[in-house]
């Protein structure tokens, strides 16, 4: 096993001096810094974990606290989890995964053991019982998702106020004057899902102010259901011309419907969803959509986290960033017949 001595005579400096270069904890030059990281590449060496935490009470792990829920469509969720797994490993931090139903006792169970540096937290409720735990913890956290209070907290989130608001601006710009939004079950608003009612309420609020009627219901999150919602809800408002979807299911079982109704898009209906590219690849959608910048924002909560972390605790004030909601035009909206 390749050692941090072999690493030194490699590299032509003491082992104290590669051992600094790796762990930072005294000023190196760049010229011996490099000759270290050449060595360490032309050996293969890793570092010992155990020895690591014992000499700098640091892990180099972050803990990613997420759960694949049954009513949301999990390849979405492994896009967030790749957002931040591959931006750790890139900045030297590799990524421990805890989808247990009771995130607060996991949190402080983790938290307790001193066995990562930080957290990072999916699936952020309105009111997340993980947060009075995190806000107490030694290891800092930052957050995929706005909670109903984020003071102190680093957030990152999609905009979902504004992307309501640019879906009406979008069709209405375009001469659409009567809308359909369908978004998750209830049931999710229920349980703290505060992006469904966020997006509905910007749509709605802006809708007000142009003169645009909309009509927002909650669709199912599975097959058949969404599909019979959907054509119950196209039924319900036959001159309804623009259909903004924050329903991941309600995109996947769109096409079925149309091609059922006699219908084309956007012909006769634009569409406009709330999804990643790779689902909108994954189903082959032909549906124009606002990117839900998953790993984007897996990315940036990392990059916050680690700053965090090597930088202290309270180095810095609280972060909160909603990224603008982006189109991508696949061709599903137009100007509505007249």
């Amino acid at each position: 096993m390749v050692t941090i001595g072999d690493v030194a005579s490699a590299a032509g400096v003491s082992r104290s001096t590669a051992s600094y270069a790796l762990s930072g904890k005294r000023t190196i030059s760049p010229e011996v810094r490099a000759k270290v990281l050449l060595a360490v590449e032309s050996l293969g060496y890793t570092p010992n974990a155990g020895a690591r935490a014992l000499a700098t009470s640091q892990t180099r792990v972050l803990a990613l606290l997420g759960q694949f829920l049954p009513d949301e469509f999990a390849p979405a969720m492994l896009q967030y989890i790749l957002g931040v797994t591959n931006r750790a490993r890139e900045l030297g931090y590799d990524t421990l995964l805890v989808s247990e139903d009771d995130g607060a006792a996991a949190l402080k169970r983790i938290s307790d053991s001193r066995m990562v540096d930080g957290f990072v937290l999916l699936n952020v409720a309105e009111h997340d019982t993980r947060l009075p735990l995190l806000r107490s913890a030694p290891q800092p956290g930052a957050l995929v998702g706005l909670p109903g209070s984020p003071d102190g907290l680093d957030v990152f989130d999609l905009d979902f106020d504004a992307t309501g608001s640019f879906m009406v601006d979008t069709l209405h710009d375009l001469g659409h004057r009567e809308l359909i939004l369908v978004s998750q079950p209830e049931h999710v608003v229920e349980r703290g899902g505060a992006y469904v009612w966020r997006l509905r309420d910007g749509a709605k609020r802006r809708a007000d102010e142009l003169g645009v009627r909309i009509h927002t219901f909650f669709g199912s999150s599975s097959q058949p259901q969404i599909g019979a919602d959907l054509h119950r809800f196209l039924d319900a408002h036959p001159d309804a011309t623009g259909l903004l979807l924050n329903n991941e299911a309600a995109a996947a079982a769109l096409p079925s419907v149309l091609v059922a109704r006699g219908m084309t898009s956007p012909e006769d209906l634009s569409v406009i969803g709330r999804y990643s590219d790779d689902f909108a690849r994954t189903f082959s959608l032909p549906f124009s959509a606002v990117d839900s910048a998953a790993e984007e924002l897996g990315r940036r909560a990392v990059e916050q986290l680690v700053h965090r972390i090597e930088g202290g605790h309270a180095a810095t004030p609280a972060h909160l960033e909603l990224i603008a909601p982006v189109l991508d035009d696949r061709g599903s909206i137009a100007a509505p017949r007249p």
